[in-house]
């Protein structure tokens, strides 16, 4: 890759309409409480996430969105699939409606490498690849997930997060990730099993 221009990158961003991606098995309706770390007031923010990824030709011919979204059906589970409600003096509660997470398709005319080497925060048109979708960014009745596939012309692409903190630290975060690349890789079984588990 070549090294930052000085001078600013700019590029258009073409979304799709975004899209609810349901977990692609029924999910026992049932609500389930936050730990009292958890959902302490301190951890009720939105943490946004991205990863760049170079052209891999034994995806010859496949959409690379369209892999990761068939992946996230397959890796959802209650809770991340549900809302957030407020109980009783303002405990929050994970309803697990099976709704699913935000998703967004989009095409970018830019290579990964105009991007420079090394790739530093803030990257630019961050906005337009982690796309803000109005009323999404709520803590409450809001789905828990937001995850956009942008598209590439060097057939690259980036995959962009924004996520519900207090569902999840970095390590429960990791792991879902982790599962989501092995489920988009033909994986057909989760190597670890999701839990839920009160530590407070």
């Amino acid at each position: 890759m070549t090294a930052p221009s000085s001078i600013p990158l700019k590029f258009t961003v073409r979304h799709s309409e975004p899209e609810l991606v349901a977990p692609a098995k029924p999910m026992p309706r049932e609500q389930k409480l936050l730990s009292d770390i958890d959902d302490q007031a301190s951890l009720q923010f939105q943490v946004p996430l991205i990863k760049f990824y170079q052209y891999e030709p034994s995806m010859e011919g496949k959409d690379p969105a369209e892999v990761i979204r068939e992946a996230l059906a397959q890796t959802l589970v209650c809770p991340f699939a549900g809302r957030l409600r407020e109980g009783a003096n303002g405990k929050l509660i994970v309803d697990c409606t099976g709704e699913g997470v935000m998703f967004i398709k989009a095409d970018a005319d830019v290579t990964l490498e105009q991007f420079g080497e090394p790739l530093r925060h803030p990257f630019p048109c961050f906005d337009e690849l982690l796309y803000n979708i109005p009323g999404s960014e709520g803590m409450l009745n809001c789905a828990l997930l937001l995850i956009q596939v942008t598209r590439l012309k060097c057939s690259g692409f980036i995959f962009a997060l924004r996520l519900n903190h207090v569902m999840s630290d970095g390590a429960g975060l990791a792991q879902f990730l982790f599962a989501l690349g092995e489920m988009a890789r033909g994986v057909t079984t989760h190597l670890i099993s999701p839990i839920w588990k009160d530590i407070s």
